[in-house]
C-alpha cells in the first residue's frame, strides 16, 4: 500500500457499505420504474413487459444482495464455517445468464469463513478480468484447512481483474471508493486467511491464484 496507512474499521465499513449500495442501486432504479409504467400506461403489452423487467431485475437484485452478504458480510459468528456448495448456489445467481458463464470445479464441504469469503471475491474480481464475457473456471486444490484456489478466465481481451494487481504488489494503488474497495478487501481477505495471492497469464487467459502459506 505504500505510504497509505490502510482505513480504520469505520472507514472499511463505509467503503463496503457505499460498495454494496452502488450494486443495487440500478436493479431496484429499474424495479421503480417498472412500477410507473404499471400504474401509468393501460396498454397491457407495456404492463406484460413492465412485468418481465421487474421479475427480472428483482431476481438480480437479489442475487447481488446474496452474494453481498457471504462475500462481505459476517456469514455467521467468529470462527464459522460456510457450506462450498452454497458459495456454488449464490455465485451462480451472481454471474447470472448474461455474458459470463461459470464452471465450478470445487470440492464439496465447508471451509472457514474467511477463505470462503476470499473465493467469492476472487470470483467477483475475475468478472471485471473479462470485460467482453467469457468464461470463468473456479478449480480448488488442497484441503478444506489450505485451499488452493485457481480461477482461470478465458475471453475475448482478458486482462488482468482492474486494481488487484496494484494492490498485490503494493504499487500505484488507486484511492479507495465504492470502486476499488472490492479489490482492496480480496488483498486483506488473502492476508487474513494466510493465503498469496498471484495474478498470472496463461497465452490468452488470466489466471488468478490464491495459496495456502
Amino acid at each position: 500500500m505504500g505510504e497509505r496507512a490502510n482505513p480504520t474499521d469505520l472507514e472499511l465499513a463505509a467503503l463496503i457499505s457505499s460498495k454494496i449500495c452502488h450494486d443495487v442501486i440500478g436493479p431496484v432504479g429499474a424495479i421503480y420504474n417498472g412500477l410507473e409504467i404499471l400504474d401509468e400506461d393501460d396498454d397491457q403489452e407495456a404492463k406484460n413487459y413492465a412485468l418481465d423487467v421487474i421479475r427480472n431485475v428483482t431476481e438480480q437484485a437479489s442475487a447481488r444482495l446474496q452474494f453481498c452478504r457471504f462475500a462481505f458480510g459476517a456469514a455467521g459468528s467468529a470462527g464459522a464455517i460456510i457450506d462450498l456448495g452454497t458459495c456454488e448456489q449464490i455465485s451462480r445467481g451472481f454471474i447470472g445468464k448474461g455474458k459470463h458463464t461459470l464452471v465450478w470445479k470445487v470440492t464439496p464441504g465447508h471451509m472457514p469463513k474467511d477463505k470462503a469469503k476470499l473465493l467469492l471475491n476472487l470470483l467477483a474480481s475475475a468478472i471485471t478480468a473479462l470485460p467482453r464475457g467469457g468464461e470463468i473456471d473456479v478449480q480448488m486444490a488442497g484441503t478444506m484447512e489450505k485451499p488452493n484456489f485457481l480461477l482461470r478466465c478465458k475471453g475475448t481481451n482478458a486482462r488482468a481483474p482492474l486494481h488487484l494487481t496494484e494492490f498485490i504488489a503494493g504499487e500505484n494503488t488507486p484511492p479507495l471508493d465504492a470502486m476499488t474497495i472490492q479489490p482492496y478487501y480480496t488483498w486483506r481477505l488473502a492476508a487474513a486467511a494466510d493465503m498469496l495471492l498471484a495474478i498470472l497469464q496463461d497465452g490468452d487467459d488470466i489466471l488468478l491464484s490464491a495459496k495456502s502459506t
